[in-house]
């Protein structure tokens, strides 16, 4: 029973720590603590969004009570770490790191890409680009871009071949209604109906993600155009 305890409340932990990152850095601007960001979503391009818990009320960042985001910005192609300006709706965030590593469908650690410090709203009071000398971000980040073989988001789904150069297929327990293609940059580049076949010699070589919504939701796959 003992054994049983543990192995469950290992599973447990194993499971929290898969939806969180843990941020530490930047103290000259954010209070010298751990920062946690929850799993909140995901976006059109299948990336997930990170965001630590709202704070109640207009409160100092360097008092401890900052609120930030991890997500992946579509119109500048590339992971933003931004922070809220004190009013909790995170309109016209400032913008403290950037990483054009297109990595998916978590954000790169310190060592994939690099998070480049934006000085214009921090003012140079981070010490430049993060590193593991001055930060931490530890969790649900990638050390890697994924390889052929770990393009499976979500095992829902089977999409194959993988690589592939005319055709992919589908292969869902449910019925497929809809799938999106998007590139990796996060344009849509192709969407069709009620179909488990796609023709994609038209598309460019390259990383997509294939969006399919089926009967019992939507689920997230990628593949390789060659």
């Amino acid at each position: 029973m003992k054994k049983l305890f543990t192995l469950l409340l290992l599973m447990f932990f194993s499971l929290i720590s898969g939806q969180t990152i843990t941020f530490n850095g930047c103290p000259d601007l954010f209070a010298s603590q751990n920062y946690i960001f929850n799993l909140t979503g995901a976006d059109a391009t299948g990336r997930n969004i990170y965001a630590t818990t709202p704070i109640t009320g207009d409160q100092p960042c360097p008092a401890g009570a900052c609120e930030f985001k991890i997500l992946w910005s579509t119109a500048n192609s590339r992971w933003e770490f931004i922070a809220d300006r004190g009013d909790g709706d995170f309109v016209n965030p400032f913008l403290v790191y950037s990483n054009t590593s297109a990595s998916t469908p978590n954000p790169p650690s310190i060592n994939l890409g690099t998070w480049v410090e934006n000085n214009v709203d921090t003012d140079g009071d981070c010490g430049g680009n993060l590193t593991s000398g001055n930060s931490t971000i530890t969790g649900a980040v990638q050390d890697n871009l994924l390889s052929t073989a770990d393009f499976e988001i979500n095992k829902g789904i089977v999409l194959y071949p993988n690589p592939a150069s005319s055709f992919i297929t589908i292969k869902s327990n449910s019925l497929v209604n809809e799938i999106a293609i998007w590139s990796i940059q996060g344009r849509k580049v192709m969407e069709l109906k009620s179909t488990d076949v796609v023709n994609i010699s038209g598309l460019q070589a390259g990383m997509y993600i294939a969006r399919v919504t089926t009967e019992a939701g939507l689920q997230v796959s990628n593949f390789i155009k060659r």
